[in-house]
């Protein structure tokens, strides 16, 4: 093991040995801190504030100065707060994190899986995301997170435990296609997070998305068609503090029955209405129409 790696190695176990420790502390503590960050953040250094304001004025029109700013400030406490709970899902035990995340209509996933069929399940940056951590606890089936790798070689090791803790299992996005598409590789389920900006924008995949014009991920459609998938859109709302529902939405059965662009379409309008229903869930400081 050459030095570098024994550094990186080191800075991890520091990272992670911190983090769990932390875990440790009731979360009625840990959300205090996260007010505190919540105080900074949004009073103090204002992190991409105009940014919000900006995104949320433009994809609600309708609303009010006092509305919109009633959302970002709202959006900014959740936010601080998930981390709490991401922080605590590094020790709590599953039957604590089983009674705050409720899913619904998980049989929907197995009929499709029985019949031989991959799922594709997408979502969107609502809620608290990454505590479907727990998914694969709840189901017969391999759950497979696609994902795009950090920069910080030690942030995103530590994020890979993290979410692999309950035996979901980390796939970069360029070996999707190549695993899904095996003849040794069995029905799955793979998480989509579909809602970032595209760094190669096509004409065919320029939508609108709450009332702007956007380019969205081509990548989710074509994998689905060409594997032949069913595919469902993930329903995430905020039932009360650290307490989720999420509910599998059929978006449809037989991808490769669908026209271009019809799955994405379907998509857009699903997550629409998951982000109107919980406006301050969604994950307002990306710079979702940057380009």
């Amino acid at each position: 093991m050459n030095l570098k790696q024994t550094l990186r190695n080191v800075a991890y176990w520091g990272v992670y040995g911190i983090t769990y420790v932390v875990s440790l502390l009731p979360i009625g503590w840990l959300y205090a801190m996260a007010s505190f960050t919540f105080f900074l953040a949004y009073y103090l250094i204002g992190y991409r504030k105009t940014t919000a304001i900006q995104n949320v004025a433009r994809s609600f029109p309708d609303k009010r100065y006092g509305e919109i700013h009633a959302i970002v400030k709202k959006f900014y406490a959740c936010f601080c707060a998930y981390f709490a709970e991401i922080i605590k899902g590094v020790s709590a035990p599953i039957d604590l994190l089983e009674r705050k995340i409720i899913f619904e209509n998980l049989e929907l996933i197995d009929r499709y899986i029985n019949c031989g069929r991959n799922v594709i399940a997408c979502l969107g940056h609502c809620g608290n995301w990454e505590m479907l951590n727990v998914m694969p606890y709840k189901m017969r089936h391999e759950v497979y997170a696609v994902y795009k790798p950090l920069r910080s070689a030690t942030i995103n090791r530590l994020m890979a435990k993290l979410r692999s803790r309950f035996g979901m299992k980390l796939m970069p996005g360029r070996a999707v296609i190549r695993h899904m598409l095996s003849k040794n590789a069995h029905p799955a389920v793979y998480l989509f997070l579909a809602d970032q900006c595209p760094h190669i924008q096509e004409e065919k995949y320029r939508f609108t998305l709450l009332n702007q014009e956007t380019y969205v991920f081509s990548g989710m459609e074509k994998l689905a068609r060409a594997g032949r998938t069913a595919v469902i859109y993930l329903h995430i709302t905020q039932l009360s503090k650290g307490s989720y529902k999420i509910v599998c939405v059929p978006l449809c059965a037989e991808a490769e029955a669908m026209v271009d662009g019809e799955i994405t379409q379907k998509y857009i309008d699903l997550l629409t209405e998951n982000i109107r229903e919980e406006p301050y869930g969604w994950l307002w400081t990306h710079k979702r129409w940057k380009r």
